[in-house]
């Protein structure tokens, strides 16, 4: 979705999330796993407890994209709803000077029209097995690095054995941590590698409002496209998926929203939040700021500059805002003051049951230890692995090919995560890829990462010294970029069959440069899954363990970019006063248009303006719990008929990644109604009306 737009939390806010954390029986609070969803709680609520043929068909209906998004099938034929904002990098990879799609949109009026979207994946989960007792098993009595290898030797195997015997090329298995370490599930997820575009809305209309509405409502987008899953160079057939309608959900319906939310923090530690709010986020976002502007000034170099960056810039400002709303959540005093009431109501109900505490020991402590650690490896981590290299793509093409070389020749049980035989092979698909290079871009994103390096961990570093020796950030970049030949597909395959060998004798100065200085990368990420992941993990373990004693069964994990399912109602909210509806209407777009960006609608829209129903629902709130990584999820009604997509959440949704407040937190679907309105007065697609409506 678009991410969290950066505004204040005020006092009466914090209020309704301390008051609906004291009664959460009655919130629509929950991004609930399909194996353990509460539907007696629903039924309860809402009269209608969805059983497991229910469950199942959502299951399978549901899709997950490589693109961080989430979205669903819609018809026999593979035909994928999602939203706009998550084919965007499908439609800058396949746009060029002389079609701008990203601009102008995109309709492929028939099947062979449809356009390949270079390296993306759709997924569906099947099948949810659980590996707990194995994980825990391997790692008992073990620490430090210790645990942490026989971790991650047990995770490798528990995939491997979930996986034998399928065609690596159609699954995939991943085992997934929930509960922050509580439980260990292996997802099996049906995999495929053809996805095409079907149809894309212009920015204007995708993204009507800008950056002024974005994490606002009333909103007044057609923030949804479609796309399609292929195999063997034919559209999939006879697929599981969701019953396509245009009736609207009424005020105070019942609607689910099925999707992978992608990251929340709601069982993390004070001191973790702690860190996060004084050090992680403050730092990444000083780069994001800088790395902004660079982008920024490189758009108003040009018209094609400005249409090479704007899906970057997107992307990055998302980020930002993101980012940004929870560093606001976390520096406020009375919200903090929430998380950290609740760790102390654990903790008491631990100290006054001997025996758990016996059991579980102070896994705070140990946290709290970890946390100090971290502090000091977090910058040097940060910088040369998790996030080094920025946006540069070829940086991330060189350290993905000199590590499968490295990684392909150790036991399975001894590699890197994601360097399976399995993840190997996925990583060479994406590597080969044909998606387009800005070397402009390459060098902007490498420069600013050089110069943020040497910044935060000076001149003085060794790592500092390695990177760049006696030259300058921008000489660095510019030699590397220029020099390098990896955005040449031939050469990244050559290497990648090569192996080892090949990348040694590799005269590519990126590759030579990758050579140079992944030896210390890998140093300081053993350091850091070793003094801080390891004992964090081993301790978080307990922590879950003592919640499930004093909570039960019935709360759920923290969002993992796994499929979830959440359960609300249609409905607007009230704040200061006012009272916001829950829905808008098409004609609003309409009166809300200035012929300014960035509220000028797109032509196609004012040439067709007498054509549209103007009273047609457009985009509806809910009260669903949601998170980043649910844009395009379904919204389905408790027929299980798909009735929008979900593209962004309210402002009151800022600190959803540390808390729920069912009275304000509101998520925002564009309807299916409003969608079949364009595509058939506007964009003349009968073809996927018909499609969606089983003709």
């Amino acid at each position: 979705m678009h991410n969290l737009k950066p505004m204040f939390f005020a006092a009466s806010s914090v209020f309704a999330i301390t008051a609906l954390m004291s009664n959460s029986a009655k919130a629509d609070e929950g991004m609930w796993t399909f194996d353990q969803f509460p539907s007696q709680k629903v039924a309860k609520a809402y009269g209608f407890a969805p059983d497991a043929k229910w469950l199942n068909h959502i299951q399978n209906s549901a899709v997950r994209l490589s693109t961080g998004c989430s979205a669903s099938f819609v018809s026999k034929d593979g035909l994928i709803l999602t939203n706009w904002h998550c084919s965007e990098g499908c439609v800058n990879d396949i746009s060029d000077a002389k079609n701008d799609y990203a601009k102008n949109g995109f309709v492929a009026l028939k099947r062979e029209d449809e356009k390949t979207c270079p390296g993306m994946q759709a997924e569906v989960l099947e099948k949810i097995i659980d590996v707990t007792n194995d994980i825990k098993e391997a790692t008992k009595g073990k620490t430090g690095g210790d645990f942490a290898a026989a971790q991650n030797a047990a995770r490798t195997k528990a995939e491997e054995d979930a996986c034998k015997g399928l065609d690596k090329d159609k699954y995939h298995c991943d085992v997934i941590s929930l509960y922050r370490g509580g439980q260990y599930k292996v997802y099996r997820y049906r995999t495929y590698n053809d996805v095409r575009l079907v149809f894309e809305p212009e920015y204007a209309v995708g993204f009507f409002g800008g950056d002024p509405d974005n994490f606002n409502f009333p909103r007044y987008n057609l923030d949804s496209s479609f796309l399609r899953a292929y195999e063997n160079g034919k559209p999939v057939s006879g697929v599981e998926h969701l019953t396509w309608t245009t009736e609207v959900p009424k005020e105070n319906d019942l609607v689910f929203v099925a999707g992978n939310p992608g990251s929340t923090q709601r069982l993390r530690t004070v001191s973790q939040l702690k860190f996060n709010r004084d050090w992680l986020l403050p730092t990444r976002q000083l780069v994001r700021s800088e790395l902004r502007g660079r982008l920024t000034q490189y758009m108003h170099e040009g018209t094609e500059q400005a249409r090479q960056a704007g899906g970057p810039l997107f992307s990055l400002e998302n980020s930002y805002k993101a980012q940004y709303g929870q560093m606001r959540a976390l520096m406020d005093p009375q919200f903090f003051a929430i998380k950290a009431n609740e760790e102390a109501d654990l903790r008491k109900k631990v100290n006054a049951n001997p025996k758990l505490k016996k059991e579980i020991g102070d896994p705070w402590s140990v946290i709290d230890k970890a946390t100090e650690k971290q502090r000091d490896l977090f910058m040097p981590f940060d910088f040369l692995e998790a996030r080094a290299g920025s946006i540069s793509s070829l940086y991330g093409v060189a350290k993905s090919i000199v590590r499968a070389a490295e990684e392909r020749e150790k036991p399975a049980s001894d590699r890197l995560p994601g360097y399976s035989d399995a993840g190997i092979k996925n990583l060479e698909r994406q590597l080969l890829a044909p998606s387009p290079v800005y070397k402009d871009q390459e060098i902007i994103g490498l420069e600013t990462w050089a110069s943020k390096t040497r910044e935060y961990l000076t001149v003085d570093s060794p790592y500092v010294k390695t990177i760049l020796g006696k030259e300058s950030p921008e000489d660095m970049a510019r030699r590397l970029i220029n020099g390098t030949k990896l955005d040449d597909l031939k050469v990244r395959e050559a290497l990648l069959k090569g192996g080892k060998a090949a990348v040694l004798a590799s005269d590519d100065p990126l590759i030579k440069f990758m050579l140079k200085i992944d030896p210390q990368a890998r140093q300081i990420r053993s350091q850091y899954v070793n003094q801080v992941d390891a004992p964090m993990s081993q301790a978080a373990e307990k922590v879950a363990a003592a919640r499930f004693k004093a909570y039960g069964a019935d709360v759920y994990p923290d969002a993992t970019f796994t499929l979830r399912l959440s359960y609300g109602k249609v409905t607007g909210w009230t704040y200061n006063g006012t009272n916001i509806p829950a829905f808008t209407k098409m004609g609003g777009a309409y009166e809300r248009a200035t012929g300014s960006f960035p509220f000028e609608l797109a032509k196609s829209w004012v040439a067709a303006e007498s054509k549209i129903n103007k009273d047609l629902p457009f985009d509806i709130s809910t009260t669903n719990d949601i998170i980043g990584g649910n844009s395009g999820s379904p919204l389905i009604d408790k027929q299980g008929r798909v009735v929008g997509a979900v593209f962004d959440g309210n402002i009151h949704s800022l600190g959803g990644d540390y808390a729920y407040d069912g009275r304000l937190n509101r998520a925002v679907s564009v309807s299916t109604a409003s969608i079949q309105e364009a595509l058939t007065k506007i964009y003349n697609a009968e073809n996927i009306v018909s499609e969606l409506n089983g003709k």
